[in-house]
This record gives C-alpha cells, sequence and structure tokens, in this order.
C-alpha cells in the first residue's frame, strides 16, 4: 500500500490534493533533517529551510552580519528559480 500511495503522488496526473500531500510529506522530511541534524551535529542541513531556519536563529542571536548573507542566500535561491521558470516556459513556448 504505501508504494502504490508513494506513486501516486509522483505520477504526471496529479490532482491538487496529490500536490499538496507530495508538498506535506516533503516539508516533513526537510524538518526532520533539519531537526536530526542539529541535535547531532549542531548544524542545520537541508538547503533552503536550513538556510531560514539559521537565518532567524542568527537573528535572535543578533548576529547581523550573518542573517544578511543568509537573507541574501535565500533571494538568490528565490530569484534562480523564478529565472529558470521564465527561460523553461519560454523555451516550451517557442519549441
Amino acid at each position: 500500500m504505501p508504494i502504490q500511495y508513494a506513486r501516486s503522488l509522483t505520477s504526471h496526473a496529479g490532482s491538487q490534493r496529490t500536490i499538496r500531500h507530495l508538498g506535506f510529506t516533503l516539508a516533513f522530511v526537510a524538518g526532520a533533517t533539519n531537526a536530526g541534524a542539529f541535535v547531532a551535529v549542531k548544524l542545520y542541513t537541508s538547503h533552503m529551510t536550513g538556510i531560514v531556519s539559521s537565518m532567524a536563529d542568527n537573528l535572535a542571536l543578533g548576529q547581523f552580519t550573518l542573517t544578511l548573507g543568509a537573507l541574501g542566500a535565500v533571494l538568490s535561491f528565490l530569484l534562480g528559480s523564478m529565472v529558470s521558470a521564465i527561460m523553461i516556459n519560454y523555451g516550451r513556448r517557442r519549441a
């Protein structure tokens, strides 16, 4: 049963419900990875959620230089995602 559920989440015919379930599952895994790694080595390891978590920690600790560095990484990721989406959609439309 679990493998059928996983296959339904990654199928091409995904509904809004399956997309939402996939998002919740990925967010849970990222959060669990961050929590486990922080307990084990005192460092957030998951990419974007880890950067945002460390940014919040640094902000709370008053380390504003590190907070700005993490903010720059988040903004770079978002900008790169937007540019990639624009380029991919442009390429698809132009074939």
